[in-house]
């Protein structure tokens, strides 16, 4: 026991000087480039290192491929004038309306014919240890180029080990898609509906804002600087849409400096929004996410569990049992926040499930941080350094009450499969009074092998030992 003992504090002492060195590395880092600043970010307010927050939009939330993939089709099929598309990877074959009749090279080649159809891929990786690979990339933009009139571009301008991460579709220059959602049905089947029912394979759970108004202007800009960058082709610059709603809407972003001329020093600003937002939590932290593991993030929530800014304070976070990269590092992270709550019931990891007997894992692939119900965002970065520091990434964020508790209000009935009516109360009464007894029973129903009565599990961390310092390690290896 106490050889144990001994060695976890020493495992404790090496995660901590390690997370040190990571924070003190991307301090440097962004010093240079002149973004110290979205580190320091005070709480509360809009990124100052982004395009500023445009008045006069409307946003739809779309949740899971049933509800999002057949919007976007039904968009692009509609399209008069352009269609520009920008993805980590692309099917071909791809079916956004899982009926056969909108698969998305025929989607693209119909609309082609007509408008100024575009996509834009990053080309994969340079070595064929990791995937999509640069000649699997190349297969896929051959079968989606045969026989049709769009143009398309591979991105090879990436950071070493890291690649151009964004989801965005943007219609005729009026309506853009932001989101998690690839077009492809690599690494799993995308098109899965909130009941995520078992399917022979792991469901899938994920988010992608429609945007309509002013705001499409400055996604429609990103999508342009990049083919720019790329191809060298300077595309028409996109007015600003008339107002289509009342949602003020920040587009933020990751690109990292030295990838783009037209933007030398990068831009970080998807990480001050989420660390002004979180610095500033009183009550509520919720989020849904693929990774967990930057240190920057978790430093905040750990002080915010240490120092609870009220009683009632919850952190509740929704992840994936099995990552298909960094797993550890993000259990190991759930490990030194459970630590920071020391056990005051204020921190929540869960994840989700089908159903049944032969229940499969639901990937939580969704990026999505709601705070207090007055902040929102959603879109492609994780929480990890990949996205905050080094890939390509694309969120929106706004700061709106209604928006931001109706959207947490469908979330949670989707995962506590209960009436919104049933969820209107406290939030911390809903964690304590539902979540947390659910998610242990389901937890509990899976280690004794028996059949998953509802989707919400419990998600257990791993010992700092084996995990909680793989995130930081991971940082100083691939962060150059």
């Amino acid at each position: 026991m106490e050889t144990a003992a001994a060695i976890d504090k020493l495992d404790d002492r090496a995660g901590r000087l390690l997370e040190h060195l990571v924070l003190a590395h991307h301090r440097r880092r962004l010093s240079r480039h002149g973004h110290a600043a979205e580190l320091d970010a005070p709480a509360g307010g809009w990124a100052a290192s982004a395009a500023p927050a445009r008045a006069g939009n409307e946003v739809e939330l779309l949740v899971d491929g049933s509800e999002a993939l057949p919007r976007i089709a039904d968009a692009i099929a509609s399209a008069q004038r352009s269609v520009w598309v920008a993805g980590w990877f692309f099917t071909p074959e791809f079916d956004l309306g899982h009926d056969g009749r909108a698969k998305l090279h025929d989607l693209l080649a119909g609309v082609a014919e007509r408008a100024d159809v575009r996509v834009l891929a990053w080309a994969g990786a340079p070595l064929p240890l990791f995937h999509p690979d640069r000649r699997e990339v190349r297969e896929c933009r051959d079968r989606l180029l045969r026989d049709a009139a769009l143009k398309m571009a591979l991105d090879s301008r990436e950071r070493p080990m890291h690649c151009h991460h964004e989801k965005l579709v943007i219609v005729d220059g009026e309506v853009a898609f932001v989101g998690g959602i690839d077009l492809t049905s690599y690494a799993g089947d995308r098109f899965d509906t909130p009941e995520h029912p078992p399917r022979g394979s792991v469901g899938w759970h994920d988010a992608v804002a429609c945007v309509r108004g002013p705001a499409v202007a400055d996604v429609a800009g990103h999508f342009g600087l990049r083919w720019h960058e790329v191809t060298g082709e300077a595309l028409p610059d996109v007015a600003a849409p008339a107002p289509a709603g009342t949602v003020e809407l920040q587009v933020v972003r990751t690109v990292p400096e030295r990838i783009y001329d037209a933007l030398p020093d990068g831009e970080f600003s998807i990480l001050e929004s989420y660390l002004r937002a979180l610095r500033g939590a009183r009550r509520l932290v919720y989020l849904e996410n693929q990774f967990l593991w930057s240190p920057e993030i978790v430093s905040v929530l750990a002080g915010k569990l240490r120092r609870p800014p009220d009683d009632r304070f919850r952190l509740v976070v929704l992840l994936p049992p099995k990552p298909n990269n960094g797993n550890d590092d993000t259990r190991g992270q759930l490990g030194v926040l459970i630590a920071a709550d020391g056990g005051a019931g204020r921190f929540l990891a869960c994840t989700l499930y089908q159903e049944g007997a032969d229940a499969k894992p639901v990937y939580v692939h969704a990026k999505i941080g709601i705070v207090d119900d007055e902040w929102l965002t959603v879109g492609s970065a994780n929480l990890n350094e990949h996205s905050l520091f080094n890939d390509t990434e694309m969120n929106v964020v706004a700061h709106d009450a209604a928006l931001a508790k109706s959207l947490r209000l469908r979330l949670w009935s989707e995962h506590l499969d209960a009436d919104q009516a049933e969820l209107e109360g406290d939030p911390a009464d809903l964690i304590d009074e539902r979540w947390k007894p659910l998610a242990e029973e389901g937890l509990q129903r899976r280690q004794r092998g028996l059949p998953l009565t509802h989707r919400l599990l419990l998600l257990p961390h791993v010992s700092r030992r084996s995990g909680g310092i793989r995130g930081p390690v991971d940082g100083l290896l691939v962060d150059g």
